[in-house]
């Protein structure tokens, strides 16, 4: 009988617990989105995990949360091979955990900085904390010209191969017309 309170307790307490960590309930309106993104992007920590304040923060809690063989490995790699590599296993844990698509306050500082798609923000950091192991400047300034720049080459390739479905023609109003003549 000791056993079956015992496992009703327990099962109870992790059923509270997840309950308990579930994440917020989506957003319904624009508002509602607003206010939820004005709250985030001023916390310090998201879902119990710290958000770092800027790039020099970020650099300084990747070297924290890595292990010293993982860390010279990245270190020795080379740097393109080392962002492409990393992108989609630490680059996606950086996205998701540091909440650049809900927004935090290193998705705002890293925005002020002229990086504004996650991809992007991931690629900084990596490069930034590649450069910084390897005690070479990190050239915040360049890096960003160079993301914005590949971010607009690629823009610009898919709208020349972009197809266009509908094209309408306006009918202008009369009264329109006349209001234009009278100007």
């Amino acid at each position: 009988m000791k056993e079956k309170v015992l496992f009703f307790c327990l099962g109870f307490l992790l059923a509270g617990a997840s309950v308990l960590h579930a994440q917020e309930e989506p957003v319904a309106t624009e508002a509602e989105y607003d206010k939820a993104y004005e709250r985030r992007i001023k916390q310090e920590y998201l879902y119990g995990v710290y958000i770092p304040k800027d790039l020099s923060d970020a650099i300084v809690q990747l070297n924290k949360l890595a292990d010293r063989e993982s860390l010279q490995k990245f270190r020795m790699a080379e740097e393109e091979e080392a962002v492409r590599k990393l992108h989609f296993s630490l680059g996606r844990w950086i996205i998701h955990n540091w909440g650049f698509y809900g927004g935090s306050r290193l998705s705002v500082a890293l925005k002020d900085m002229g990086v504004h798609h996650p991809d992007d923000m991931a690629r900084l950091i990596i490069r930034s904390m590649h450069r910084s192991l390897n005690k070479k400047p990190i050239e915040v300034k360049e890096q960003v010209i160079a993301l914005q720049e590949a971010r607009e080459a690629e823009r610009k390739k898919r709208m020349e191969s972009a197809e266009i479905l509908y094209e309408g023609k306006r009918q202008l109003n009369r009264d329109s017309v006349e209001l234009r003549k009278q100007r």
